[in-house]
Protein backbone atom coordinates (compact mmCIF):
# COMPACT_ATOMS: atom_id res chain seq x y z
CA UNK A 1 0.00 0.00 0.00
CA UNK A 2 2.82 2.39 0.91
CA UNK A 3 4.54 1.79 -2.43
CA UNK A 4 1.25 2.32 -4.25
CA UNK A 5 0.71 5.66 -2.49
CA UNK A 6 4.24 6.76 -3.30
CA UNK A 7 3.65 5.98 -6.96
CA UNK A 8 0.24 7.66 -7.18
CA UNK A 9 1.12 10.88 -5.35
CA UNK A 10 3.05 12.42 -8.31
CA UNK A 11 0.09 11.79 -10.63
CA UNK A 12 -2.29 13.28 -8.10
CA UNK A 13 -0.10 16.36 -7.77
CA UNK A 14 0.15 16.67 -11.56
CA UNK A 15 -3.63 16.58 -11.88
CA UNK A 16 -4.00 19.27 -9.22
CA UNK A 17 -1.50 21.47 -11.04
CA UNK A 18 -3.37 21.05 -14.33
CA UNK A 19 -6.68 21.99 -12.72
CA UNK A 20 -5.09 24.95 -10.95
CA UNK A 21 -3.74 26.23 -14.27
CA UNK A 22 -7.08 25.74 -16.05
CA UNK A 23 -8.80 27.76 -13.32
CA UNK A 24 -6.74 30.81 -14.29
CA UNK A 25 -8.56 30.91 -17.64
CA UNK A 26 -12.04 31.19 -16.11
CA UNK A 27 -13.75 34.37 -17.32
CA UNK A 28 -17.03 35.80 -18.60
CA UNK A 29 -17.42 32.89 -21.01
CA UNK A 30 -17.16 30.23 -18.31
CA UNK A 31 -20.84 30.43 -17.34
CA UNK A 32 -23.50 33.00 -16.53
CA UNK A 33 -22.42 33.48 -12.90
CA UNK A 34 -18.68 32.95 -12.44
CA UNK A 35 -17.55 36.58 -12.67
CA UNK A 36 -19.92 37.55 -9.84
CA UNK A 37 -17.56 35.64 -7.56
CA UNK A 38 -14.20 36.60 -9.07
CA UNK A 39 -13.82 40.37 -8.77
CA UNK A 40 -13.00 42.95 -6.13
CA UNK A 41 -15.80 43.69 -3.67
CA UNK A 42 -17.74 46.75 -4.90
CA UNK A 43 -18.96 49.84 -3.07
CA UNK A 44 -21.63 50.67 -5.66
CA UNK A 45 -23.93 47.86 -6.65
CA UNK A 46 -26.90 46.92 -8.84
CA UNK A 47 -29.34 44.27 -7.66
CA UNK A 48 -32.14 42.39 -9.40
CA UNK A 49 -32.87 39.48 -11.71
CA UNK A 50 -32.03 38.92 -15.38
CA UNK A 51 -33.83 42.12 -16.41
CA UNK A 52 -31.38 44.02 -14.23
CA UNK A 53 -28.44 41.85 -15.26
CA UNK A 54 -28.97 42.69 -18.93
CA UNK A 55 -30.69 46.05 -18.55
CA UNK A 56 -28.25 48.08 -16.43
CA UNK A 57 -24.75 48.68 -17.82
CA UNK A 58 -22.15 49.58 -15.16
CA UNK A 59 -19.80 51.18 -17.68
CA UNK A 60 -22.46 53.78 -18.56
CA UNK A 61 -23.01 54.54 -14.87
CA UNK A 62 -19.26 54.87 -14.38
CA UNK A 63 -18.96 57.39 -17.20
CA UNK A 64 -21.83 59.51 -15.91
CA UNK A 65 -21.44 59.18 -12.15
CA UNK A 66 -17.63 58.85 -11.94
CA UNK A 67 -17.86 55.69 -9.85
CA UNK A 68 -17.23 51.99 -10.45
CA UNK A 69 -20.34 49.81 -10.30
CA UNK A 70 -20.89 46.07 -10.04
CA UNK A 71 -24.04 44.49 -11.42
CA UNK A 72 -24.87 41.75 -8.91
CA UNK A 73 -28.10 40.70 -10.62
CA UNK A 74 -28.44 37.04 -11.60
CA UNK A 75 -31.89 35.77 -12.55
CA UNK A 76 -35.40 35.28 -11.21
CA UNK A 77 -34.64 31.80 -9.84
CA UNK A 78 -31.24 32.48 -8.29
CA UNK A 79 -31.55 36.10 -7.13
CA UNK A 80 -35.14 37.03 -6.28
CA UNK A 81 -35.37 39.28 -3.25
CA UNK A 82 -35.16 37.13 -0.14
CA UNK A 83 -32.89 36.12 2.71
CA UNK A 84 -30.52 34.19 0.45
CA UNK A 85 -29.91 37.28 -1.69
CA UNK A 86 -29.60 39.45 1.41
CA UNK A 87 -26.96 37.14 2.88
CA UNK A 88 -25.06 37.13 -0.42
CA UNK A 89 -25.21 40.92 -0.67
CA UNK A 90 -23.57 41.28 2.74
CA UNK A 91 -20.76 39.00 1.61
CA UNK A 92 -20.41 40.70 -1.78
CA UNK A 93 -20.38 44.36 -0.74
CA UNK A 94 -17.15 45.99 0.41
CA UNK A 95 -17.53 46.21 4.22
CA UNK A 96 -15.85 49.64 4.17
CA UNK A 97 -18.64 51.13 2.03
CA UNK A 98 -19.94 54.45 3.39
CA UNK A 99 -21.16 56.54 0.45
CA UNK A 100 -22.26 53.91 -2.01
CA UNK A 101 -24.88 54.13 -4.74
CA UNK A 102 -27.29 51.21 -4.78
CA UNK A 103 -29.68 50.55 -7.65
CA UNK A 104 -32.34 47.96 -6.82
CA UNK A 105 -34.07 46.85 -10.01
CA UNK A 106 -37.40 45.29 -9.21
CA UNK A 107 -40.45 43.90 -10.93
CA UNK A 108 -43.43 41.97 -9.62
CA UNK A 109 -41.87 38.60 -10.39
CA UNK A 110 -38.78 38.89 -8.20
CA UNK A 111 -41.06 39.78 -5.28
CA UNK A 112 -43.41 36.87 -5.97
CA UNK A 113 -43.52 33.22 -4.99
CA UNK A 114 -45.33 30.12 -6.17
CA UNK A 115 -48.60 29.76 -4.27
CA UNK A 116 -47.79 26.16 -3.34
CA UNK A 117 -44.56 27.02 -1.51
CA UNK A 118 -45.13 27.36 2.22
CA UNK A 119 -41.65 27.07 3.73
CA UNK A 120 -38.52 29.16 3.06
CA UNK A 121 -36.47 25.97 2.75
CA UNK A 122 -38.48 25.29 -0.43
CA UNK A 123 -37.76 28.69 -2.02
CA UNK A 124 -36.10 28.18 -5.44
CA UNK A 125 -33.02 30.24 -4.50
CA UNK A 126 -32.11 27.67 -1.87
CA UNK A 127 -30.33 25.95 -4.77
CA UNK A 128 -28.63 29.13 -5.96
CA UNK A 129 -24.84 29.48 -5.76
CA UNK A 130 -25.59 32.55 -3.66
CA UNK A 131 -26.70 30.22 -0.90
CA UNK A 132 -23.48 28.23 -0.49
CA UNK A 133 -20.66 30.51 -1.65
CA UNK A 134 -18.40 32.07 0.91
CA UNK A 135 -15.79 33.77 -1.28
CA UNK A 136 -16.94 36.52 -3.65
CA UNK A 137 -13.63 38.15 -4.54
CA UNK A 138 -11.26 35.35 -5.54
CA UNK A 139 -9.69 35.06 -8.98
CA UNK A 140 -9.48 32.26 -9.84
CA UNK A 141 -12.37 31.28 -7.61
CA UNK A 142 -11.80 27.57 -7.13
CA UNK A 143 -14.61 27.39 -4.59
CA UNK A 144 -17.12 28.35 -7.28
CA UNK A 145 -15.59 26.11 -9.93
CA UNK A 146 -15.55 23.08 -7.63
CA UNK A 147 -19.10 23.63 -6.41
CA UNK A 148 -20.88 24.92 -9.49
CA UNK A 149 -18.95 24.32 -12.70
CA UNK A 150 -20.22 20.97 -13.96
CA UNK A 151 -18.53 20.74 -17.35
CA UNK A 152 -15.02 19.58 -18.21
CA UNK A 153 -12.49 22.07 -16.87
CA UNK A 154 -10.66 21.86 -20.21
CA UNK A 155 -13.61 23.78 -21.70
CA UNK A 156 -12.68 26.69 -19.43
CA UNK A 157 -9.54 27.00 -21.56
CA UNK A 158 -10.94 26.10 -24.98
CA UNK A 159 -13.97 28.38 -24.58
CA UNK A 160 -12.19 31.30 -22.92
CA UNK A 161 -13.14 34.82 -24.05
CA UNK A 162 -9.74 35.32 -25.68
CA UNK A 163 -10.78 32.69 -28.23
CA UNK A 164 -14.05 34.55 -28.91
CA UNK A 165 -16.82 35.87 -26.71
CA UNK A 166 -19.92 33.75 -26.28
CA UNK A 167 -23.38 35.08 -27.14
CA UNK A 168 -24.00 35.48 -23.42
CA UNK A 169 -20.91 37.15 -21.99
CA UNK A 170 -20.68 38.19 -18.35
CA UNK A 171 -18.42 41.23 -18.09
CA UNK A 172 -16.08 41.73 -15.14
CA UNK A 173 -18.47 44.40 -13.86
CA UNK A 174 -21.40 41.97 -13.86
CA UNK A 175 -23.20 43.16 -16.99
CA UNK A 176 -24.64 40.26 -18.95
CA UNK A 177 -24.19 41.18 -22.62
CA UNK A 178 -26.47 39.19 -24.90
CA UNK A 179 -25.67 39.10 -28.61
CA UNK A 180 -28.63 37.71 -30.50
CA UNK A 181 -30.44 37.88 -33.83
CA UNK A 182 -32.64 40.97 -33.74
CA UNK A 183 -34.49 40.21 -36.96
CA UNK A 184 -38.13 41.20 -36.43
CA UNK A 185 -39.44 37.67 -37.00
CA UNK A 186 -36.94 36.18 -34.53
CA UNK A 187 -37.80 38.78 -31.89
CA UNK A 188 -41.52 38.17 -32.41
CA UNK A 189 -41.08 34.40 -32.04
CA UNK A 190 -39.11 34.75 -28.81
CA UNK A 191 -41.62 37.27 -27.49
CA UNK A 192 -44.53 34.89 -28.09
CA UNK A 193 -42.73 32.24 -26.05
CA UNK A 194 -42.15 34.71 -23.20
CA UNK A 195 -45.78 35.79 -23.27
CA UNK A 196 -46.87 32.17 -22.82
CA UNK A 197 -44.33 31.66 -20.04
CA UNK A 198 -45.46 34.72 -18.11
CA UNK A 199 -49.16 33.96 -18.49
CA UNK A 200 -48.47 30.60 -16.90
CA UNK A 201 -46.30 32.23 -14.24
CA UNK A 202 -48.98 34.80 -13.44
CA UNK A 203 -51.43 32.02 -12.59
CA UNK A 204 -48.92 30.26 -10.36
CA UNK A 205 -47.55 33.06 -8.16
CA UNK A 206 -48.56 35.81 -5.75
CA UNK A 207 -46.68 38.65 -4.11
CA UNK A 208 -44.69 37.16 -1.24
CA UNK A 209 -44.70 38.76 2.23
CA UNK A 210 -41.32 37.10 2.86
CA UNK A 211 -39.84 38.65 -0.29
CA UNK A 212 -41.30 42.08 0.52
CA UNK A 213 -39.87 41.81 4.03
CA UNK A 214 -36.42 40.93 2.68
CA UNK A 215 -36.63 43.74 0.10
CA UNK A 216 -37.28 46.24 2.87
CA UNK A 217 -34.51 44.76 5.00
CA UNK A 218 -32.07 45.11 2.12
CA UNK A 219 -33.07 48.75 1.70
CA UNK A 220 -32.63 49.36 5.44
CA UNK A 221 -29.18 47.77 5.33
CA UNK A 222 -28.01 49.70 2.28
CA UNK A 223 -29.36 53.04 3.54
CA UNK A 224 -26.71 52.89 6.29
CA UNK A 225 -24.03 52.66 3.61
CA UNK A 226 -25.16 55.17 0.99
CA UNK A 227 -28.03 56.15 -1.30
CA UNK A 228 -30.68 53.70 -2.47
CA UNK A 229 -32.62 53.97 -5.72
CA UNK A 230 -35.46 51.63 -6.67
CA UNK A 231 -35.78 51.13 -10.44
CA UNK A 232 -38.55 49.42 -12.36
CA UNK A 233 -37.24 48.35 -15.76
CA UNK A 234 -39.78 48.37 -18.61
CA UNK A 235 -40.75 45.40 -20.75
CA UNK A 236 -42.55 45.20 -24.09
CA UNK A 237 -46.16 46.32 -24.43
CA UNK A 238 -47.53 42.79 -24.27
CA UNK A 239 -45.42 41.73 -21.27
CA UNK A 240 -46.31 44.99 -19.51
CA UNK A 241 -50.00 44.24 -20.08
CA UNK A 242 -49.59 40.83 -18.43
CA UNK A 243 -47.91 42.45 -15.42
CA UNK A 244 -50.51 45.20 -15.15
CA UNK A 245 -53.35 42.69 -15.28
CA UNK A 246 -51.80 40.53 -12.57
CA UNK A 247 -50.46 43.37 -10.42
CA UNK A 248 -52.38 46.57 -11.29
CA UNK A 249 -51.10 48.39 -8.19
CA UNK A 250 -47.45 47.37 -8.35
CA UNK A 251 -46.11 50.82 -9.22
CA UNK A 252 -48.03 52.28 -6.27
CA UNK A 253 -46.57 49.59 -4.04
CA UNK A 254 -43.06 50.66 -5.03
CA UNK A 255 -43.90 54.31 -4.39
CA UNK A 256 -45.26 53.44 -0.96
CA UNK A 257 -42.12 51.48 -0.08
CA UNK A 258 -39.91 54.31 -1.30
CA UNK A 259 -41.90 56.87 0.71
CA UNK A 260 -41.71 54.84 3.93
CA UNK A 261 -38.01 54.16 3.44
CA UNK A 262 -37.23 57.73 2.35
CA UNK A 263 -35.56 56.59 -0.87
CA UNK A 264 -36.22 57.41 -4.53
CA UNK A 265 -38.04 55.26 -7.04
CA UNK A 266 -37.57 55.63 -10.81
CA UNK A 267 -40.38 53.82 -12.60
CA UNK A 268 -39.76 53.48 -16.35
CA UNK A 269 -42.46 50.85 -16.91
CA UNK A 270 -44.81 53.20 -18.77
CA UNK A 271 -42.08 54.11 -21.25
CA UNK A 272 -41.92 50.62 -22.78
CA UNK A 273 -42.25 51.96 -26.35
CA UNK A 274 -38.94 53.82 -26.04
CA UNK A 275 -36.85 50.64 -26.05
CA UNK A 276 -36.13 47.47 -27.99
CA UNK A 277 -36.30 44.02 -26.43
CA UNK A 278 -34.71 40.71 -27.34
CA UNK A 279 -37.75 38.70 -26.23
CA UNK A 280 -40.22 41.15 -24.75
CA UNK A 281 -38.83 40.57 -21.28
CA UNK A 282 -35.19 41.65 -21.61
CA UNK A 283 -33.79 44.80 -23.14
CA UNK A 284 -31.62 44.70 -26.21
CA UNK A 285 -28.14 45.83 -25.26
CA UNK A 286 -28.31 49.17 -27.08
CA UNK A 287 -31.56 49.99 -25.28
CA UNK A 288 -29.93 48.89 -22.03
CA UNK A 289 -27.29 51.57 -22.52
CA UNK A 290 -30.00 54.15 -23.21
CA UNK A 291 -31.97 53.18 -20.09
CA UNK A 292 -28.84 53.14 -17.93
CA UNK A 293 -27.98 56.67 -19.05
CA UNK A 294 -31.49 57.74 -18.04
CA UNK A 295 -31.09 56.09 -14.65
CA UNK A 296 -27.80 57.94 -14.14
CA UNK A 297 -29.41 61.23 -15.20
CA UNK A 298 -32.24 60.62 -12.71
CA UNK A 299 -29.73 59.99 -9.92
CA UNK A 300 -27.79 63.16 -10.78
CA UNK A 301 -31.00 65.18 -10.88
CA UNK A 302 -32.03 63.82 -7.49
CA UNK A 303 -28.65 64.65 -6.01
CA UNK A 304 -28.97 68.20 -7.25
CA UNK A 305 -32.16 68.81 -5.29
Amino acid sequence: MKKFLIKIVPYFVAVLIVFAILGFYADGNTDDNYMHFAVKKPQNIILGDSRGSQGVVPEILKNKLSANFDNFSLNIVQSPYGQVYFKALKRKLDPETKNGIFILTVGPWNLSLNKNIKSEKDFPEEHSPLNDMHFYDRSPNYEYLLKHYTRSWFKIYTERAEAGRSNSFLHDDGWMEISIDMNADSVAARTRVKEMDYKILANAVELSPARLKAFNEIINYLRTKGSVYIVRIPTSKTLTAIEDKKYPHFSKLLKDIAHKQNVKVFDFSKNYADYDYTDGNHMYKESSKKLTAQIADSIMANRGK
